[in-house]
């Protein structure tokens, strides 16, 4: 069983209350593995590597965030990590990680603004698959469904899980960030982008900073916030960040700072801002007819040389 050390959360991490809120409920992750201490991301998701057979528990902290007392459902659901991210499958949707978890109290009545920490404990099996599996530990409010509406109302917020099941010791954690380039989309919009791809073993969730300098005329700009998707181990997503449209066009020296855990790379490179083309100009036309111009006044001036060379005679 891994050793736990008490993780501060912070009150952002549950959805303020508005006044027409009268289904709002908060879950956060209480504690964490003391060999995860700095991770922040083991402060707010369930994250370990188990053998088979082995039990490892968690206390859960959920909040009744209305202004009315409310029954709260308690369960495990799967969830996968694909192309677009961290995805929940509907409903109570099981796997083989979520037949391994057992919650303590699967069900609590909470009055206003009450809190409650309720244990939960996951056995893995034996026989359990090698390799990481999701899911989430949801928290739900859905009052007594009303027979004469066809739509039912629910809230639920939830604690991902991400569990590594081997004999052997963790699988490293690393990525790789490349292409790092800029654009101007066709609304005018700046942007910058860079693939990452995961090298390790286990799932990432990126977030960093992008810092811009040697601008024109020697500007600064930043540091801006960056998100991707959460990234399964072997796949690739596009990091990008938008940036405000009044940022001048030209050459930038942007420096890209990403992390997920523990595990931080940065990468850093001369980028182009360019402007947009205008509503239905062909750029490559464009060129061309700069570059005609060119040519235009080019053949002017050499004509008014002869034409002056000859007058002077």
């Amino acid at each position: 069983m891994s050793l736990l050390v008490a993780s501060v959360a912070p009150a952002a991490a549950e959805a303020p209350r508005r006044a027409s809120d009268d289904m709002s409920i908060g879950i956060r992750l209480v504690d964490a593995p003391l060999s995860r201490r700095d991770d922040e991301r083991a402060h707010r998701y369930i994250i370990d590597h188990v053998s088979p057979g082995e039990k490892i528990r968690r206390r859960i902290a959920v909040t009744n965030l209305s202004g009315e007392r409310h029954r709260v459902r308690l369960y495990p659901a799967a969830a996968a990590v694909g192309k677009h991210g961290f995805a929940f499958a509907p409903g109570r949707a099981g796997n083989e990680l979520t037949r391994w978890v057992k919650i303590e109290d699967s069900e609590l009545v909470l009055a206003p603004d009450e809190t409650a920490k309720v244990w939960t404990e996951i056995t893995v099996a034996g026989d359990a698959t090698r390799g990481e599996h999701y899911g989430v530990l949801w928290a739900e409010v859905s009052p007594d469904h009303d027979p004469t509406k066809q739509v039912r109302n629910v809230a639920r917020a939830g604690v991902r899980l991400y569990l590594s099941i081997g004999p052997d010791g963790e699988p490293p954690s690393d990525f790789r960030i490349d292409d790092l380039t800029g654009a101007r989309t066709a609304d005018g919009v700046p942007v910058v982008t860079a693939r990452v791809e995961n090298t390790g073993g286990r799932a990432l969730d990126l977030a960093g900073k992008l810092t811009l300098s040697n601008g024109p005329g020697g500007l600064s700009a930043g540091p801006f916030n960056v998100r991707a998707d959460t990234l399964g181990p072997g796949g690739s997503t596009l990091a990008r960040t938008t940036l405000h449209r009044r940022l001048p066009d030209g050459v930038w020296t942007a420096r890209l700072t990403l992390a997920s855990g523990l595990v931080k790379r940065e990468t850093n490179g001369r980028i182009t801002i360019g402007s947009r083309p205008k509503r239905g100009e062909n750029p490559r036309m464009a060129v061309l007819t700069i570059g005609s111009l060119v040519s235009l006044a080019m053949a002017g001036l050499l004509a008014y040389a002869y034409r002056g060379r000859h007058r002077s005679h």
